[in-house]
């Protein structure tokens, strides 16, 4: 399909802050901006973070001021159109490519380098408080477009444009050896893929999550060893066995406040956790743990267009492959009751074509 041949008209999944819901609508086809390509979406998948929308959050997570937005910010498609502006020559009408979803950042101040939402100018995400990736054409800034390689799916990839890349974050950011032992915690969106991720990268994976469905997912993925806090009150003896001291780090992909305070324990003297998942409600840590080096704290997250690259080249080497199940469109508040009730194995994405 060309440019000029597109409808005048697409569905797309839209949050109501008013009513605080999420329903499916007809909406215009975007309009490409001087600086931004026009994007016929492959897949678009759901991310914790986007149902984050419908509770109250300690996040700062920006919601907008009651207009209706598209959720989503994690999509793959084919480029449609090139603006004048693309300096990437890299990117061609036909290209398939994944994209982030920064909407009115500079990509080149400081805070940019460490996240866009830290951009000088301001900006905001798309999926939050500008139109998001559930609809079937989008609009998107040349520089948030990366292009997938000949090894990753276009309909599997999607993903990888938050999930992947934090997921990655999280593991690399630990910096531990190869043989070391991480701990993974939270198995299912995030967590599958960085099990595989530590698993290529060489490390000695524990995969700790409450639903069993996750913890076959990540045995599948290549866990070591697996553990359910709640079916195992000894779990944390257990892995301090089974690793001669504790885990040299552990990523913590939950969304839980219990699960963040259960994370210090299961680390070795000086081990590293990593801060991924963002609960609705402040932690508290130990200052005195930290001040004297019990373990340490870190931070992952989706990154910035600039630094998609190595993950996605890691990603087809090694076959990192994420786990998604498909669905309609209208389907979306059943897949967004999944991922609320914690029942969503690996990621849930709509499949436009």
């Amino acid at each position: 399909m060309s440019a000029k041949s597109l409808p005048k008209s697409q569905k797309a999944a839209r949050y109501f802050p008013k009513e605080n819901k999420i329903r499916v609508e007809t909406i215009p086809i975007p309009t490409p901006k001087s600086n931004e390509l026009l994007i016929k979406v492959h897949s678009s998948s759901l991310c914790h973070s986007d149902t984050m929308l419908l509770e109250p959050n300690d996040a700062g997570l920006v919601l907008g001021e009651g207009t209706p937005v598209t959720i989503g910010h994690e999509a793959t498609g084919t480029i449609l159109s090139i603006p004048d502006a693309c300096t990437d020559n890299s990117l061609k009408v036909g290209s398939r490519i994944g994209f982030l979803c920064p909407v009115g950042v500079c990509y080149e101040c400081e805070g940019c380098q460490i996240h866009n939402l830290h951009c000088e100018k301001g900006g905001v995400m798309a999926g939050f408080a500008a139109d998001g990736f559930f609809q079937e054409y989008v609009a998107s800034h040349w520089r948030n477009a990366h292009l997938l390689p000949d090894e990753l799916d276009v309909y599997t990839s999607a993903p990888l444009f938050c999930a992947g890349t934090t997921a990655w974050s999280g593991v690399v950011g630990a910096g531990i050896k190869e043989g070391e032992w991480i701990a993974i915690i939270g198995c299912g969106g995030l967590g599958h893929l960085g099990i595989q991720y530590a698993k290529a990268l060489g490390y000695k994976v524990i995969g700790i999550d409450l639903g069993e469905d996750q913890l076959q997912d990540a045995k599948a993925c290549g866990a070591d060893h697996t553990f359910n806090p709640m079916a195992d009150k000894d779990y944390i003896s257990k892995i301090k066995e089974i690793t001669n001291g504790g885990c040299h780090a552990a990523v913590n992909f939950t969304a839980s406040k219990r699960a963040y305070e259960s994370t210090p324990p299961l680390l070795r003297i000086n081990g590293i956790m990593m801060v991924v998942g963002i609960p609705n409600e402040p932690l508290a840590f130990s200052p005195m743990d930290v001040a004297m080096m019990k373990y340490r704290i870190g931070g992952g997250n989706n990154g910035t267009p600039s630094n998609l690259g190595p993950m996605i080249e890691f990603s087809a080497k090694h076959g990192i492959v994420p786990h998604v199940t498909n669905y309609k469109i209208e389907q979306i508040q059943e897949m967004i009751d999944l991922v609320r009730e914690g029942k969503a194995k690996g990621r849930l994405a709509v499949k436009w074509d």
